[in-house]
């Protein structure tokens, strides 16, 4: 059981109130449901991944660092021989000097860019676009495609998912009979992708067609042709020679990947002194499924429309007005195993009806990428003290007790230490509970995905910007804060990404009409939450 990472959950059979009370007699029957869980961490920590982060975080030493190493002793030399009164030396004096400060400039010259998130704005449907659960369970009777079966299961999992009731859906969708086509589909990309960049760029004051300079768009779905960001590019008639890029069938963790290409674009010498836009969001009126698959009708009970847009700079001068600065960004892959490449999957059911199948390994395999990744990320973020904590624990279970291993376990850094806020993908209620119990989160920690997930639904890989505005809506964010966004993608991935506040981001008020407020989507509603139950 244990190595199948499952727990056992005992329901009692449901019994009528009026004859519990008369017979007092215990229940008949009960079920024994076996869930599956996210490993525990404790048990098991691998070294090379700990090592892989050593090693992103600068412990060999890189080549942009060989001149700084060189240069002191250089110089130091250089001042022996200027003041120490031999004459053989002196003939080295210029040279030495002139070599030191060659090397200081080769560094100061490769030295890795800054990249700063200027801002970013998540978009808000409007309000004919939403949707209760009631409504939603309504509208999925009324379709016609779902048997009874299917209807109850679809109705137990909205009931449980976490979700609030001002959930968002396009009209496509919520059309009676459904309107799922590709001018529906475009018309649901052009309303959010257009709606959080008019507010990004107004927000800011950039012109898209002679600023932006590098454009990614992520969209795991939908890919039409041409593709989403060149309807970006046609819509702000951009620069002939922006570099764009379209990512497609990433999954939830795809805005991570796109901010670390952007980040790389941005720190590449051809492009000094430029913006960065990265656009993240799902398109779902195309992939509404319409079948009877359990493991395909998840996916229509949590996901819902969204996305959000960020700025990204490398100018020196945007460091005195941008919000954040990009620390790490650290990528897991673990589609080299079948089990992780095929948990999340786009294929037909037995009636040739097209669908997201979650598979039920999906939890077991997400934990292991989070382990792996945040292996990989504590020796970034952690403190000293608690990485000599974990070495110490470390070398006690691989040298003091070798031979009971099992008994002595490892030190489980607490990464409330290194961050002050966590985003954590909102992809399910139960996602969320797991990741909680294994980091050790408290409530709070978790506050910002919770109610992201009961106020918007799993935005895929926009939810993570939800979850930042909501902690600047409640002003939480203080200069030199430290933010953890952590995502979940297909393939399987797990993606995490560490910003540096620069500045105090003050609270949002009911009443502010200010251009901030048009890319923070809590601006009306923040005040209520979080609510007394997310259910």
């Amino acid at each position: 059981m244990e190595r199948e990472r499952l727990t056992a959950e005992l329901d009692v059979a449901d019994v009528d109130d009026d004859t519990k009370q008369a017979t007092e007699a215990p229940p008949s029957s009960f079920v024994v449901r076996i869930r599956r869980r996210l490993p525990d961490f404790a048990r098991s920590v691998n070294l090379k991944y700990v090592r892989l982060g050593l090693v992103s975080g600068g412990l060999p030493v890189p080549s942009s660092w060989v001149p700084l190493l060189f240069a002191p002793p250089l110089l130091a030399y250089s001042l022996l021989a200027r003041f120490s009164g031999v004459d053989t030396l002196h003939s080295l004096d210029l040279l030495l000097l002139t070599c030191a400060a060659l090397l200081l400039a080769v560094y100061w010259l490769k030295r890795p860019r800054a990249v700063y998130l200027v801002e970013f704005a998540c978009y808000k449907p409007c309000e004919e676009h939403a949707i209760s659960k009631d409504g939603f369970l309504d509208m999925t009777r009324c379709t016609g495609f779902f048997n009874p079966e299917a209807l109850e299961f679809q109705t137990k999992i909205t009931r449980r998912s976490g979700l609030g009731d001002r959930t968002y859906l396009p009209p496509g969708i919520q059309a009676r009979p459904p309107r799922l086509s590709m001018a529906e589909a475009r018309a649901e990309a052009e309303s959010v992708m257009f709606g959080c960049l008019d507010a990004l760029f107004e927000s800011t004051g950039i012109d898209p067609r002679r600023d932006v300079r590098v454009l990614i768009v992520n969209c795991s779905l939908f890919n039409p042709t041409p593709s989403l960001a060149s309807m970006v590019v046609n819509r702000y008639r951009m620069r002939e020679d922006i570099k764009s890029f379209n990512l497609g069938g990433m999954g939830c963790s795809a805005g991570l990947i796109a901010v670390d290409l952007a980040r790389d674009m941005l720190q590449a010498h051809s492009n000094s002194n430029s913006y960065a836009v990265v656009l993240s969001t799902e398109n779902i009126t195309l992939n509404w499924y319409l079948g009877n698959d359990r493991s395909m009708l998840l996916s229509n009970c949590i996901f819902r429309m969204g996305g959000a847009a960020a700025l990204l700079s490398n100018r020196r001068a945007d460091a005195g007005r941008a919000k954040y600065r990009l620390l790490h960004t650290v990528r897991t892959h673990r589609g080299a195993a079948e089990e992780g490449f095929g948990c999340v999957y786009q294929r037909e059911d037995d009636k040739g009806k097209v669908g997201v199948s979650l598979a039920r390994e999906l939890m077991s395999v997400a934990g292991d990428a989070l382990k792996t990744n945040i292996t990989t990320l504590g020796p970034l973020v952690l403190p000293l003290g608690e990485q000599l904590k974990f070495l110490r624990s470390l070398m006690m279970r691989r040298v003091v007790f070798r031979a009971n291993n099992g008994l002595v376990r490892p030190y489980i850094p607490d990464f409330r230490r290194a961050f002050d806020h966590f985003c954590v993908h909102a992809g399910g209620r139960a996602v969320l509970d797991e990741v909680q119990r294994s980091l050790g989160l408290r409530d709070a920690d978790m506050e910002p995905s919770r109610c992201t997930l009961h106020r918007f639904g799993n935005t895929s890989s926009s939810s993570l910007w939800y979850e930042l505005s909501y902690a600047e809506a409640k002003g939480r964010v203080r200069r030199g804060h430290r933010v953890w966004q952590i995502g979940f993608g297909s393939g399987f991935k797990c993606n995490s990404a560490v910003w540096r506040a620069l500045r105090d981001v003050p609270p949002l008020r009911a009443h502010d009409n200010g251009c901030g407020c048009n890319c923070n989507p809590w601006v009306d509603t923040v005040h209520a939450y979080p609510p007394k139950a997310y259910i």
